[in-house]
């Protein structure tokens, strides 16, 4: 495996390993369930020939962002979850109150929640803004992503740190690997053109653009593009997340699917299958980039998995948001 392999697969286990700790699911909840607003329409998620995430075939499933079940403040911003409500709301998938707590205070610390008051007056937490802006661009990569085509281009990311600031080198490439970057040579990374913007957003939220030259273009070789990118990424460390999401998650759709529509379906199951199944896909579009189906092998398994996830957000979130409606208002 090559170098740059080595580094994209660590980072892979890293988005595995990440999956259903109690910060993860926090974020996860928030995402779906704490932003407030009306859902916004949108496509779905993109299943092309290949199934790459933004592939050129139909939607796989109900696009758009998550629905809401909170309102927003008085400025616009998230409303406050009380922390009571949070904890019960981690309880539905079997995480403890100290452990809530203390991921709470993590993810405060990291500046993606603040300290806030909810209508009644009770201690909560809400999004930071820098938060909101993370998960707005989350959205757009994990439920509308575009229809890629191989004459889109590539964005190259280039950068020089100084010896004597090597801790932001290593910022640097875990945050380009993560937004889905590969390894084109030392110092030199790669992605397709359609990132261009959420990367420009994370740098300068990460106070790293002073570091980074971005260049958009075409490859023009001499190796042919296919050979390039099974080069430049580790496709088979990316195939094993998708491969290993339908393991799971095929099941539960299958689970679902045999239900009939009139059934009285106990809504805290469908919010915590929603929740375990989004916290489990969220991570995948941040290591597949969403490469044009014409790059990747004729069995990439990404167009399943994309439409699997697609279905089941189809049929578990509004349920999901009637449990936490009934959680916040003391219903449930």
């Amino acid at each position: 495996m090559l170098k740059g392999q080595r580094k994209c697969s660590a980072i892979y286990s890293d988005h595995v390993a990440e999956q259903h700790t109690p910060r993860s699911l926090i974020v996860t909840f928030y995402g779906a369930y704490g932003r407030g607003g009306a859902p916004r329409g949108g496509g779905g998620v993109g299943s092309g020939r290949g199934g790459e995430p933004g592939g050129s075939g139909e939607p796989g499933g109900s696009g758009g962002p998550p629905g809401r079940a909170l309102g927003v403040g008085p400025g616009g911003e998230s409303a406050a979850v009380p922390i009571a409500a949070l904890i019960r709301l981690l309880g539905a998938v079997d995480v403890d109150p100290p452990s809530v707590r203390s991921a709470v205070s993590r993810l405060k610390r990291r500046g993606l929640l603040a300290s806030a008051r909810t209508a009644s007056g009770a201690a909560g937490y809400a999004l930071s803004d820098a938060a909101r802006q993370l998960l707005d661009d989350g959205d757009r990569r994990i439920y509308d992503p575009p229809a890629v085509r191989l004459d889109d281009g590539w964005v190259l990311a280039v950068f020089s740190v100084p010896e004597q600031e090597r801790h932001k080198r290593h910022l640097l490439r875990s945050r380009l690997a993560r937004l889905g970057f590969g390894t084109a040579a030392p110092g030199v990374w790669i992605a397709p053109a359609h990132l261009l913007e959420e990367s420009r957003h994370t740098l300068e939220r990460l106070e790293l653009a002073d570091y980074v030259d971005l260049f958009t273009g075409t490859h023009a070789g001499f190796e042919a593009t296919g050979r390039s990118v099974a080069r430049w990424w580790d496709l088979d460390g990316i195939a094993k997340l998708h491969r290993e999401f339908l393991e799971t998650h095929e099941p539960m759709l299958r689970r679902w699917s045999r239900r009939r529509a009139a059934s009285r379906t106990d809504p805290a199951e469908a919010y915590r299958d929603h929740l375990l199944m989004l916290d489990s896909w969220r991570h995948i579009p941040y290591a597949d980039p969403g490469l044009p189906a014409a790059l990747l092998p004729e069995d990439w398994p990404g167009g399943r998995s994309a439409k699997v996830f697609g279905e089941l957000r189809g049929r578990l979130r509004e349920m999901g948001a009637e449990f936490t409606a009934g959680v916040l208002t003391g219903g449930n």
